[in-house]
């Protein structure tokens, strides 16, 4: 069975982003883990409550099929961190499914695997993304190989979708 993860900041993560893309993953099959900075009580910029199934350090001992990073204003202070760029250049170079919605494109593009790459995310965000040689499209969605962007929680569903059509296909 594949297994994605979905980080989301431990506080004003966005509900959508998070709640729609983890209902349409495991609608399609695939087993959900939903990590943070660690593991615990999350809060959703809406209100939003979820737990977090492992904290940042232990995702790294993880090969996941799929790792995605969540938006929302918390995700913010995450841009930099070099554990998580860890995990996500460890995840293409495995091949995996690399995915970020909303602001969290951004953490992939801080990350430098968007470099070259057509992505996508919210608008305020977008030089983020150019900054680190992102080719940035501002559709709703995105695919470019084995990397999906989205813009935000309208897209979040067709969003899920897609990774798990990834993930299912090949």
């Amino acid at each position: 069975m594949k297994k994605a993860v979905l980080f989301i900041a431990g506080t004003a993560f966005r509900d959508e982003e998070y709640f729609d893309t983890k209902a349409a993953l495991e609608s399609s099959g695939i087993t959900t883990i939903t990590a943070s900075h660690k593991a615990g009580p999350c809060l959703g910029k809406l209100g939003g409550k979820t737990l977090a199934d492992i904290g940042l350090q232990e995702l790294g001992g993880l090969e996941p099929d799929a790792v995605i990073i969540v938006g929302g204003p918390g995700i913010y202070e995450y841009f930099r961190n070099k554990d998580l760029h860890t995990v996500l250049t460890a995840a293409v170079s495995r091949n995996s499914v690399a995915a970020g919605i909303c602001a969290g494109a951004a953490v992939l593009a801080c990350s430098g695997i968007l470099k070259g790459k057509k992505a996508t995310s919210f608008s305020g965000v977008s030089k983020d993304l150019e900054a680190n040689g992102a080719l940035y499209t501002g559709n709703p969605l995105e695919t470019d190989g084995r990397i999906v962007t989205a813009d935000g929680p309208a897209s979040a569903s067709s969003f899920g979708l897609r990774i798990a059509e990834l993930l299912n296909n090949g």
